[in-house]
Protein backbone atom coordinates (compact mmCIF):
# COMPACT_ATOMS: atom_id res chain seq x y z
CA UNK A 1 0.00 0.00 0.00
CA UNK A 2 0.79 3.61 -0.56
CA UNK A 3 0.44 6.80 1.23
CA UNK A 4 -0.25 8.73 -1.40
CA UNK A 5 -4.22 9.48 -2.23
CA UNK A 6 -5.45 8.30 -5.56
CA UNK A 7 -6.68 11.24 -8.07
CA UNK A 8 -9.92 10.07 -10.28
CA UNK A 9 -13.29 10.32 -10.33
CA UNK A 10 -13.75 8.05 -7.13
CA UNK A 11 -12.10 11.30 -5.15
CA UNK A 12 -13.83 14.25 -7.19
CA UNK A 13 -10.30 15.77 -8.19
CA UNK A 14 -9.60 15.54 -12.41
CA UNK A 15 -5.91 14.71 -13.24
CA UNK A 16 -4.15 17.36 -14.30
CA UNK A 17 -2.78 17.10 -17.75
CA UNK A 18 0.53 17.14 -18.67
CA UNK A 19 1.45 20.22 -20.90
CA UNK A 20 2.24 19.05 -24.69
CA UNK A 21 6.05 18.89 -25.47
CA UNK A 22 7.54 22.32 -26.66
CA UNK A 23 7.94 22.06 -30.92
CA UNK A 24 12.02 21.53 -31.75
CA UNK A 25 14.01 21.56 -34.61
CA UNK A 26 13.81 17.46 -34.29
CA UNK A 27 10.38 17.43 -34.02
CA UNK A 28 8.35 20.24 -36.41
CA UNK A 29 4.99 20.70 -35.86
CA UNK A 30 2.57 18.67 -37.81
CA UNK A 31 0.04 20.70 -39.68
CA UNK A 32 -2.91 18.08 -40.66
CA UNK A 33 -4.59 19.45 -43.91
CA UNK A 34 -8.53 20.06 -43.46
CA UNK A 35 -9.49 18.00 -46.66
CA UNK A 36 -11.35 20.06 -49.14
CA UNK A 37 -14.56 20.52 -49.70
CA UNK A 38 -14.74 19.24 -53.04
CA UNK A 39 -12.09 16.65 -52.63
CA UNK A 40 -14.49 14.13 -52.97
CA UNK A 41 -16.81 15.53 -55.37
CA UNK A 42 -13.57 16.06 -58.29
CA UNK A 43 -13.56 12.48 -59.27
CA UNK A 44 -17.52 12.49 -59.80
CA UNK A 45 -17.88 15.91 -61.75
CA UNK A 46 -14.44 14.19 -64.03
CA UNK A 47 -16.44 11.25 -64.85
CA UNK A 48 -19.70 13.30 -65.48
CA UNK A 49 -18.15 15.87 -67.66
CA UNK A 50 -16.38 12.77 -69.93
CA UNK A 51 -19.56 10.87 -70.55
CA UNK A 52 -21.03 14.19 -71.31
CA UNK A 53 -18.13 14.40 -73.88
CA UNK A 54 -18.25 10.91 -75.02
CA UNK A 55 -22.47 11.54 -75.57
CA UNK A 56 -21.65 15.23 -77.33
CA UNK A 57 -19.44 13.78 -79.93
CA UNK A 58 -21.38 10.53 -80.28
CA UNK A 59 -24.74 12.70 -80.79
CA UNK A 60 -23.28 15.39 -82.83
CA UNK A 61 -23.52 14.64 -86.61
CA UNK A 62 -27.54 13.87 -85.35
CA UNK A 63 -27.60 17.63 -83.93
CA UNK A 64 -25.82 18.72 -87.10
CA UNK A 65 -28.35 17.19 -89.23
CA UNK A 66 -31.17 18.70 -87.73
CA UNK A 67 -29.83 22.20 -87.41
CA UNK A 68 -29.31 21.59 -91.14
CA UNK A 69 -32.86 20.52 -91.84
CA UNK A 70 -34.46 23.32 -89.27
CA UNK A 71 -32.30 26.02 -91.16
CA UNK A 72 -33.68 25.10 -94.90
CA UNK A 73 -36.89 25.18 -94.07
CA UNK A 74 -36.80 28.34 -91.65
CA UNK A 75 -34.96 29.73 -95.06
CA UNK A 76 -37.74 28.27 -97.52
CA UNK A 77 -40.94 29.27 -95.43
CA UNK A 78 -39.35 32.46 -94.44
CA UNK A 79 -38.55 33.83 -98.02
CA UNK A 80 -41.59 32.54 -99.40
CA UNK A 81 -43.57 34.93 -96.43
CA UNK A 82 -41.29 37.62 -97.01
CA UNK A 83 -41.55 37.47 -100.77
CA UNK A 84 -44.55 35.84 -101.98
CA UNK A 85 -47.15 36.64 -99.04
CA UNK A 86 -44.93 40.45 -98.48
CA UNK A 87 -45.45 40.26 -95.21
CA UNK A 88 -42.50 41.31 -92.67
CA UNK A 89 -39.59 39.05 -91.74
CA UNK A 90 -40.51 39.84 -87.59
CA UNK A 91 -44.24 38.68 -88.57
CA UNK A 92 -42.50 35.00 -90.94
CA UNK A 93 -41.21 33.55 -87.43
CA UNK A 94 -44.94 32.80 -85.94
CA UNK A 95 -44.86 30.48 -88.93
CA UNK A 96 -42.10 28.35 -86.91
CA UNK A 97 -43.43 24.78 -86.02
CA UNK A 98 -42.36 24.04 -82.39
CA UNK A 99 -39.24 23.64 -81.45
CA UNK A 100 -37.59 26.19 -83.85
CA UNK A 101 -36.56 28.71 -81.31
CA UNK A 102 -33.09 28.51 -81.79
CA UNK A 103 -33.31 29.27 -85.79
CA UNK A 104 -33.06 32.84 -86.17
CA UNK A 105 -33.79 34.36 -89.69
CA UNK A 106 -31.74 38.02 -91.57
CA UNK A 107 -32.42 38.87 -95.39
CA UNK A 108 -30.77 40.66 -97.98
CA UNK A 109 -33.25 42.68 -99.99
CA UNK A 110 -30.76 43.04 -102.66
CA UNK A 111 -30.86 40.00 -104.01
CA UNK A 112 -34.13 39.07 -102.22
CA UNK A 113 -32.26 36.16 -100.43
CA UNK A 114 -33.58 35.10 -96.89
CA UNK A 115 -31.02 33.24 -94.77
CA UNK A 116 -32.14 30.79 -91.77
CA UNK A 117 -29.42 29.70 -89.48
CA UNK A 118 -28.34 28.12 -86.15
CA UNK A 119 -25.93 29.56 -84.28
CA UNK A 120 -22.22 27.52 -84.28
CA UNK A 121 -23.84 24.37 -86.44
CA UNK A 122 -25.88 25.34 -89.82
CA UNK A 123 -27.08 28.11 -92.23
CA UNK A 124 -29.31 27.85 -95.59
CA UNK A 125 -30.79 30.67 -97.51
CA UNK A 126 -33.69 30.40 -100.04
CA UNK A 127 -34.03 33.03 -102.94
CA UNK A 128 -36.84 34.30 -104.39
CA UNK A 129 -36.81 33.34 -107.76
CA UNK A 130 -40.45 35.06 -109.79
CA UNK A 131 -43.01 32.92 -110.53
CA UNK A 132 -41.10 29.67 -109.28
CA UNK A 133 -41.73 31.11 -105.73
CA UNK A 134 -38.59 30.54 -103.39
CA UNK A 135 -35.41 28.12 -103.99
CA UNK A 136 -32.91 26.72 -101.64
CA UNK A 137 -29.26 27.80 -102.74
CA UNK A 138 -27.10 24.66 -102.80
CA UNK A 139 -24.92 23.80 -100.06
CA UNK A 140 -21.61 24.80 -100.66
Amino acid sequence: MTSTNPTGPSTGETPTAAPPPEPSAANPPTSRKKPSRWSGCLPWALVAAALFAIFAIWKFPSFKAQAELGSAYAARVGCSCRYVQGRSLDSCQSDFEPGMEMVSLSEDPATKTVTGSVPLLASRSARYAGASGCLLRPEN
